[in-house]
């Protein structure tokens, strides 16, 4: 955790500086503003807890980053080959970053599948390191390679470091009485050490890691320990490493506080459990697992101390039903899920929309249709969750941007679920969910009181004086009915999915009642108070890139290298998605262009022309990757041109 104070920009070129210094008896040392490093190698080989344990030392250290994990969808692809390579990408800066950057600067390939994977995304001069003990002539055919990338020039605008990882683990290991093969596990802890060499990472909190996450079996924790040292050491005292790398802390990125890098699911699971505390109301989640929204489902089973309970139902309809039972018995209540069990749940989405309960429905999305791409990320999930029920059955919808807002998203989602009494939609996705950044951690204070006030009593009297409960007699400001706890003396009431009378509750079939009902639902969700969009625009540009969810940061990201180069454009992002912000259409309105970049094929974009009229152009990527930057950029500068 660090303190830092006030706010930069992106720096838009991304360039690195290259002051070097040298100390006596040690070797150069040059100052970056920044780096993007991948770790690749078989899904066995534990790149991504390798480079969970360099973001958390990076992120102890006070520098801004962003990650991007990306890992097969298969549980044990077969090693060595394409599919079951794995990467984890860090990008890590002295200034405000936005993205996990486009390109790696260094590649660490534990194997040839890593690296015939990823080669083709290093820019010119970029550091490889590859652990040539696995480049042999079986593993190289495996992947389609006929010479060995190593010797055949192919690398040479490349500078490759040649490391025996493997041997030098073993042998780093020969005192602790393991197996080879137990002791060439630990050659990620050894690539971890060099690398933290690399770039002056401090190493106190990855041994600590080592030692409690091995705690039941000392010895595996102190060879990954003495692995690691070995990397350290051998960074240190090896000739083909003649310069280290520096990379200052963000000083002046973020405004005073205190840190924790964290990711989406993370930040979610916190913003899901502090809006419970402040609602003042037990939280419970009905969940099916299904990646990537399990790790959701694991956290919040750690926290019965806040009055959590999880429920791991047998399939998604059973987890949703339980949810939809705890808004109903006084509960802050919670479905996680992804595309394929949204499509599961709709029914009993469609019956909380008729009971009008809270209840918000966490759907992480990533590529679909059915099965699809289960570990990568995508965005087209939208129109599934604005319409994607039977009858007319609205329902609210926000988006989060970034990991760490996440908490907030969720913290919204709840107060439009508990003030209007009715389902709401998170939309996540992979991206947002794996990735991480720093976090300030806000102050109890700081959040919103979500109290609600439970019905107790009579609310309406009949034409001869008697006092009854009617659960459908609505606040006149925001038409929520009220919310009355079973066993309430005298609050008796009927549920259930056929149509109820406005007021009484009763079963009804009248064509007029219905038609009011629908209306007044409708009515309901239009209504919701939410902030107005926020418009960047400092130069009255002609065109307008409106966004929504993961997109953020490429967007940023792509709009900073627009104006660092003289052009001229605008930028809006949403949270709210339904109900859109009452001054939108005004907003489009104002621009001569809008484009609406989105991972789908132009699912909002579809909702923005029907709703507003607006040619809004729809630029499109559906490859289970998040946008890059300067793609945007480029289609961006299209668009301002065109």
């Amino acid at each position: 955790m660090t303190s830092q104070v006030s706010s930069t920009t992106e720096q838009a070129d991304e360039s690195v500086l290259g002051e070097q210094r040298k100390p006596a008896g040690a070797k150069d040392v040059r100052r970056l503003d920044r780096v993007i490093i991948r770790f690749a190698g078989d899904s066995g080989d534990g790149m991504q807890l390798t480079g969970d344990r360099f973001t958390s030392e990076t992120a102890s250290f006070g520098n801004d980053l962003s990650t991007l994990p990306n890992f097969p969808a298969e549980i044990r692809a077969p090693a060595g080959t394409l599919p079951g390579v794995s990467s984890f990408q860090l990008h890590f800066a002295d200034h405000d970053i936005l993205t996990p950057g486009d390109a790696p600067n260094v590649l660490v390939a534990m194997n040839p599948a890593a690296l015939k994977a990823n080669v083709s995304d290093l820019p010119r001069g970029a550091e490889v390191i590859v652990n040539t003990d696995e480049f042999t002539k079986r593993a190289m055919q495996k992947v389609g390679y006929g010479t060995s990338p190593l010797e055949d020039g192919s690398l040479d605008g490349y500078s490759v470091h040649r490391v025996p990882l493997t041997t030098l683990t073993v042998e780093a290991l020969k005192e602790f009485e393991l197996s080879r093969k137990e002791a060439e596990r630990s050659k990620n802890m050894f690539a971890l050490g060099l690398l933290s060499w690399m770039y002056h990472r401090p190493t106190e909190g990855t041994e600590k890691f080592l030692t409690t996450k091995f705690a039941k079996k000392p010895a595996i924790a102190a060879a990954n320990i003495a692995a690691f040292r070995a990397g350290w050491n051998f960074g240190e005292t090896t000739e083909d490493f003649a310069v280290s790398y520096e990379v200052a802390p963000a000083q002046s990125a973020f405004p005073a506080g205190t840190y924790r890098n964290i990711s989406g699911n993370l930040a979610l699971s916190y913003g899901l459990i502090a809006a419970s505390r402040q609602a003042d109301l037990p939280l419970y989640l009905g969940s099916y697992p299904i990646t990537p929204a399990s790790d959701i489902l694991h956290e919040l089973s750690k926290h019965k101390n806040f009055g959590v309970r999880t429920f791991q139902a047998e399939d998604e309809i059973a987890g949703i039903g339980a949810a939809l039972g705890a808004a109903f018995g006084g509960s802050l209540a919670v479905t996680t899920t992804s595309g394929p069990g949204v499509a599961l749940k709709s029914e009993t989405i469609g019956l909380a929309v008729s009971l009008e309960l809270p209840l918000l429905v966490i759907d992480i999305q990533r590529g679909g249709p059915s099965t699809g791409l289960p570990t990568k990320t995508e965005q087209a999930d939208l129109l599934q969750a604005m319409y994607g029920r039977n009858g007319e059955a609205p329902v609210p919808v926000v988006a989060p941007r970034t990991p760490a807002d996440c908490f907030d998203a969720a913290f919204e989602a709840a107060r439009i679920a508990l003030t209007y009494r009715t389902p709401v939609f998170l939309l996540s996705d992979g991206y947002l969910a794996n990735g991480s950044e720093p976090w300030r951690i806000p102050e109890t204070d700081e959040l919103p009181d979500l109290r609600v006030r439970f019905a107790q009593g009579p609310n309406h009297t009949l034409d001869d004086g008697t006092e009854v409960f009617w659960p459908y007699k609505r606040d006149p400001g925001t038409l929520a009915r009220p919310w009355a706890i079973p066993g309430t003396p005298g609050l008796e009431h009927r549920i259930g999915g056929i149509e109820k009378q406005d007021g009484t509750g009763n079963i009804s079939y009248d064509p007029a009642n219905h038609d009011f009902m629908v209306r007044t639902r409708q009515a309901k969700i239009d209504g919701i108070d939410v902030p107005d969009i926020e418009v960047d625009d400092p130069d009255g540009a002609s065109t307008l890139v409106l966004g929504w969810g993961s997109t953020y940061g490429p967007i940023t990201a792509a709009v900073r290298r627009l104006r660092t180069a003289g052009e001229s454009i605008a930028q809006a992002h949403l949270r709210h998605l339904n109900p859109f912000p009452s001054n939108l259409g005004a907003v489009l309105k104002g621009y001569d262009k809008v484009v609406i970049p989105e991972m789908n094929l132009g699912q909002l974009a579809t909702l923005v022309r029907a709703k507003y009229l607006v040619d809004a152009h729809s630029y499109n990527q559906v490859n289970g990757m998040p946008f890059k930057a300067e793609q945007l950029a480029t289609a961006l500068k299209e668009a301002i041109d065109g």
